[in-house]
C-alpha cells in the first residue's frame, strides 16, 4: 500500500511509514498490512529497519479512526485487534529489528519502535505515549513492552501524565538506545545494520528468544540448549571458531533459520 512501504537492499530490509502529510499517523489499514509486509521480507534478509517518510517517526494512530468501528459498547475494539497484531508481527520477527527515530514518536509510534529490538534516534526526536490524553485504556502488550524498556516508574509516568521527552531524555530513561545528529542517524542505523547482517543469525535468534523467556519469567534453558545444538549441526558454530582463528570476518551459512 502507499502509505506503508517495505524495500529490500542486500540483507537489509526497510519498513517506511510513508504518510508525512499526517506525520506518519497509522491508519487501521496500514496496522492491518504489517504483518503481511513483513511475511513478505522474513526469509530473504537479515536485519529488518523501521522509520517515517519526512521529518517524523510515527505521530501515532490517525484519530479520526479511533471512534469508527461497528460496535458501540467498543468502537475500538477492530483497531486495536489490528494495531496489537502488527507489534506482535514486529516482536515476532526473527532477525534484529531497529527502529530508526526522527521527529515525532508518538502514541502508536512508540508502540512501533517498542516493538523493535532497539531504537536509534536523532536529536529532533520527541517521544511519548499519550492515552490519558484522551482517556484510552493502554493495553497490557505495549503496556509491558514499554515496562521492560524502562521499568515501572518511568513507564507509569508516561502514561499518567502523557507528556513528551526530548532525545536526550529519552536515551537517559531507556527508551531510545543511541541518539546521533540528525545528518548521521541515516547513515549510523545502515552501518549497524550492516554490522549485524554478519553476525550469526542463530546467536541473534537465541537472543531474542532467551530474553523474551526471561522477562517473562519461563524456563530459557530449554531454548538455549535447542539453539545450541543448531549452532553446531548448521556449521555457524565451526564456521565462527575458523574465522576467529583465521582473523577473518565469518562467512556464516544460514541466511535464514528455523522458526522453532
Amino acid at each position: 500500500m502507499s502509505d506503508l512501504r517495505i524495500d529490500v537492499e542486500g540483507p537489509v530490509a526497510t519498513l517506511t511509514v510513508d504518510r508525512p502529510a499526517k506525520r506518519n499517523a497509522m491508519t487501521r489499514a496500514m496496522w492491518a498490512a504489517v504483518p503481511g509486509l513483513l511475511a513478505q521480507v522474513v526469509d530473504d534478509v537479515r536485519v529488518l529497519l523501521v522509520t517515517g517518510a519526512g521529518p517524523s517517526f510515527c505521530a501515532g494512530a490517525d484519530i479520526g479512526e479511533l471512534l469508527g468501528g461497528d460496535d458501540p459498547a467498543d468502537p475500538m475494539a477492530g483497531l486495536r485487534a489490528d494495531n496489537l497484531a502488527a507489534q506482535a508481527a514486529l516482536r515476532a520477527f526473527p532477525h534484529p529489528t531497529l527502529a530508526v527515530v526522527r521527529g515525532h514518536c508518538i502514541g502508536g509510534g512508540v508502540e512501533l519502535a517498542a516493538s523493535c529490538d532497539l531504537r536509534l534516534a536523532d536529536e529532533t526526536a520527541v517521544l511519548g505515549v499519550t492515552p490519558a490524553r484522551i482517556g484510552v485504556v493502554y493495553p497490557p502488550a505495549p503496556t509491558r513492552a514499554l515496562v521492560d524498556l524502562v521499568g515501572p516508574a518511568t513507564a507509569k509516568w508516561l502514561l499518567f501524565s502523557g507528556e513528551l521527552l526530548d532525545a536526550a531524555t529519552a536515551l537517559r530513561v531507556g527508551l531510545v538506545d543511541e541518539v546521533h545528529p540528525a545528518d548521521r542517524l541515516g547513515a549510523r542505523a545502515q552501518e549497524f545494520a550492516a554490522v549485524l547482517a554478519g553476525r550469526s543469525a542463530l546467536t541473534q535468534r537465541a537472543t531474542k528468544e532467551i530474553v523474551t523467556a526471561l522477562t517473562e519469567g519461563r524456563d530459557a534453558e530449554p531454548v538455549a540448549a535447542r539453539r545450541f545444538r543448531e549452532t553446531i549441526a548448521s556449521g555457524e558454530l565451526a564456521e565462527g571458531v575458523a574465522a576467529f582463528a583465521e582473523r577473518r570476518p565469518p562467512r556464516f551459512p544460514s541466511a535464514g533459520i528455523s522458526p522453532a
